[in-house]
């Protein structure tokens, strides 16, 4: 599955051949080589597939993708979310005759129970930004909280400066506005000047420093 994704900018034409693909930065392939990072992705989950050390991992792994290309298209691995999980098209029909219906969604790859599952964790995540959203807030009014919370400036809240207290405010911001508005780890490190990897620590230490101090977003309420 992993080939197969990470070799569809070369199927569709978006790069020309395999040493453009490795540098491709829209693409997690260039992230197993080496050649980039991405935050968010979790590049050792594949490469100890391949070997133990990192080096050789990336060498058998740049093989392996190479040796897939002249595999071309998988009809089990496109279409729709369940038709990828039923196996084709073929399978599909067959549950269709049997009168057998999953929950399909064109984003999850799983049987129907996996599909519910994996959706009711998004709409965990996502339902309170609606709901915030609503009353007003967003990432201005988030660091306006975290500058009272902690008897900060704004201004301070919104540095990227390495002080034990502004790391501190900033991942707290991070970790609500990631958390409860949605905004994107890439936006937020837009927002303060600083690499898509140290926002992804933030948010992690924000979730840490909230539990530990019973922080909370809304005054009274749960988040």
């Amino acid at each position: 599955m992993v080939r197969y994704i990470h070799l569809n900018p070369l199927r569709a034409g978006i790069v020309p051949d395999l040493r453009r693909l490795n540098g491709y930065r829209y693409c997690g392939h260039g992230a197993l080589l080496g050649k980039h990072g991405n935050g968010f992705q979790h590049t050792q989950v594949v490469l100890k597939r391949f070997s133990e050390t990192v080096q050789a991992a990336r060498i058998r792994y740049g093989e392996f993708v190479k040796e897939g290309i002249a595999q071309g298209k998988h009809p089990e691995l496109s279409g729709g979310g369940l038709v990828r999980s039923a196996g084709g098209w073929s399978a599909v029909k067959m549950l269709r005759k049997s009168r057998l219906f999953q929950k399909a969604d064109e984003r999850i790859l799983g049987d129907g129970d996996f599909v519910e599952q994996a959706l009711g964790r998004l709409n965990e995540r996502f339902e309170p930004a609606y709901e915030l959203s609503a009353q007003g807030y967003d990432f201005d009014r988030i660091v306006r909280r975290v500058a009272d919370l902690l008897d900060m400036s704004e201004a301070e809240v919104r540095s990227p400066a390495k002080r034990r207290a502004v790391v501190k405010a900033r991942s707290m911001v991070c970790y609500w506005s990631y958390q409860y508005l949605g905004i994107s780890q890439t936006e937020l490190a837009r927002k303060y000047g600083v690499s898509q990897p140290a926002v992804c620590a933030a948010v992690q230490k924000g979730q840490k420093i909230n539990e530990e101090n019973g922080f909370r977003l809304l005054k009274d309420d749960i988040l």
